[in-house]
């Protein structure tokens, strides 16, 4: 059972009520100005940056690799996001821009962030409390450098691994990812979205972009990846699997939600009105506005023009553009003159991005919406990683533990750590991480592994660490660490699930020595472990744990037991992917729910 957080209503006051002053303003506004308020831009794409005046720009974002030009420290975001803010309001109208960011998982795009495990991580909590504090700290360090979007949660419901974007889903379970979805929202925008330490949620990727059908993709292909496929389900199935999060999202109070890139039965999703008008809005009662993914509305039609109509039409309230806002706004204001989209549907639209606004209290001109210096203080601080650290303890799974292998003795004589990952911040940390597909290397500050097990241990406790597995003779223990690269989105999609033949060698040789193996796997989803499970005494799932390495050794040494939960079945071989449970042929090597503790963990794990 989920763990649920204390139940109040995420926001004061419903949007809609913002609708009188909405109103006014709306009255006053031109065209242009309307059409402005639909588009958003992307830092570094701005031809000029006073385009963010001359087009009357609702929306600014950086993208995972759209940094400010001065650098990637929290003092550049400051200073760039509070420029493009006040050039907005320099606007007669003085709107200001929203400024968006993919903090999924931290505010992952900045040096020196906190940075939580990735949503397959936290899945394996079922806290809801947890998840929410963990948005609550992301929301607060987005805040000290003048961001109010968020880009977050994911709240995809993902039925294939093989699927890149895998761990941004909490898991396979829609009764799950709704309970943690929610929780997310209330901990970005809090019980008062007007907050200046609130932010505003976005719920993603709107509907069914976890259940595209998997289709090979030779290397060097220019086909879609899977995320922007084809989910061919019934709408009964579509509403049972992968509408739930978006009812408990709306019910939580988000402002905005993301438009998918897939199609749903051969239609691209940001182009059915079934979907976003009739459903989301009119049957669930959402009240918030829409955006769509990075281009995505051109995909609809090979003729923009075309394209731009459907979506709008459609219930497309603001346009994901980055270097195309001029082009949109153009196209848009001449289907407008000539009929094809009606000046009640840009009203609309509209409406919704000032209600959101107004709730946020951007319009209300006494009070700064820009950096806040007080917060600025606990950026990447201690406290802030505590949460972080706690959410990856809580995130582990342990599968097997063989001999009570585990805890590992803090007075044993020799630990050796072994594996590249294992003194590795940007492994740890995945994708999302500074840049959109993260990298190895030292990206960001914080613990990796190694670190952690050194510090943990007696001061008469050697360890040694060696990236390729050798020099493990004679050590009590090893703690291997192997796993995925880091990746995002299409980059991740993967026909093949086995580990990677460096990091079988790096078990392989240190079997040899016939040292007893810890094995901990970082990855962005269930891996084939094959006949590495055999090798070695405990494995450990886990996941993308983020900057906090220490969270694992806490673990590791018996400071707190594992307590997490699989989010997603584990499979033994590739034959058993895509098969949920009901499916013919469903026998997975560990289920769904399944993660032992060190109280009642068996011998051995089942097979």
């Amino acid at each position: 059972m989920l763990r649920l957080a204390r139940a109040h209503a995420a926001t004061s006051r419903r949007l809609s009520s913002f609708d009188e002053r909405v109103e006014g303003l709306l009255a006053q506004m031109t065209l242009d100005e309307k059409l402005g308020q639909m588009t958003q831009a992307e830092l570094g794409k701005l031809e000029h940056e006073d385009d963010v005046e001359r087009y009357f720009l609702g929306s600014v974002l950086s993208g995972g690799d759209a940094d400010p030009p001065t650098g990637n420290g929290m003092r550049d975001w400051q200073r760039t996001i509070d420029a493009l803010i006040g050039r907005s309001q320099r606007t007669r109208l003085k709107i200001p821009i929203l400024y968006g960011v993919d903090a999924v998982h931290g505010h992952s795009n900045v040096e020196g962030a906190t940075l939580f495990p990735h949503n397959v991580g936290l899945g394996c909590t079922r806290d809801a409390a947890l998840v929410e504090a963990a948005a609550r700290v992301t929301a607060l360090e987005m805040r000290a450098t003048g961001a109010q979007w968020t880009f977050a949660p994911c709240i995809a419901v993902p039925r294939d691994e093989r699927w890149g974007r895998t761990y941004e889903g909490f898991a396979e379970d829609p009764a799950v990812v709704a309970e943690l979805g929610a929780a997310a929202v209330r901990g970005f925008q809090t019980q008062d979205l007007g907050s200046p330490r609130s932010v505003l949620a976005c719920a993603k990727h709107f509907v069914g972009d976890g259940g595209t059908t998997y289709q090979e993709r030779p290397q060097g292909s220019r086909a879609a990846p899977l995320d922007q496929g084809d989910t061919r389900v019934d709408e009964a199935t579509l509403r049972r699997v992968h509408l739930p999060g978006y009812i408990a999202a709306v019910g939580a109070g988000v402002g905005s939600i993301m438009v998918s890139y897939n199609s749903w039965n051969g239609v691209k999703v940001s182009g059915i009105r079934r979907l976003l008008t009739e459903i989301l809005k009119g049957e669930l009662g959402f009240e918030g506005f829409l955006i769509s993914d990075y281009y995505a509305i051109g995909q609809i039609d090979d003729d923009y023009k075309t394209a731009v109509m459907t979506s709008i039409n459609a219930g497309m309230d603001m346009a994901m553009e980055p270097a195309g806002y001029a082009r949109f706004i153009a196209t848009l204001r001449s289907l407008v003159e000539e009929g094809r989209v009606r000046l009640a549907r840009i009203d609309d639209a509209v409406t919704r991005i000032l209600r959101v606004k107004a709730a946020m209290g951007l319009l209300d001109t006494r009070r700064s919406q820009v950096s806040d210096p007080a917060l600025a203080r606990e950026f990447g601080s201690a406290k802030h990683r505590e949460v972080a650290r706690r959410a990856v303890r809580e995130s582990i799974v342990l599968l097997k533990n063989d001999d009570r292998v585990l805890p590992l003795a803090k007075t044993a004589a020799r630990i050796h750590v072994a594996g590249k990952a294992a003194d590795d911040i940007g492994m740890q940390c995945g994708g999302w991480t500074v840049t959109w597909q993260g990298k190895p290397g030292a990206v960001t500050t914080g613990t990796t592994l190694h670190a952690a097990v050194a510090a943990a241990a007696s001061a008469k406790t050697r360890v040694s660490y060696s990236a390729d597995g050798s020099g493990a003779a004679g050590a009590d223990v090893a703690v291997v660490v192997v796993g995925e690269a880091p990746y995002a989105e299409g980059v991740g999609d993967r026909a093949d699930l086995a580990l990677a033949a460096g990091d079988v060698a790096v078990v392989e040789a240190i079997a040899a020595e016939h040292v007893p193996i810890v094995l901990v796997v970082y990855s962005g989803r269930p891996l084939i472990l094959g006949g590495v499970l055999d090798r070695a005494a405990a494995v450990v799932a886990a996941w993308l744990p983020g900057t906090e390495g220490s969270g694992i050794a806490d673990v590791l040494f018996g400071d707190y037991a594992p307590r997490g939960k699989l989010g997603f079945a584990w499979a033994r071989s590739m034959a058993e992917i895509p098969k949920h449970a009901g499916d013919a042929g469903y026998d997975p090597l560990f289920p769904v729910g399944f993660g032992l503790t060190y109280a009642s963990a068996p011998r051995q794990p089942p097979r």
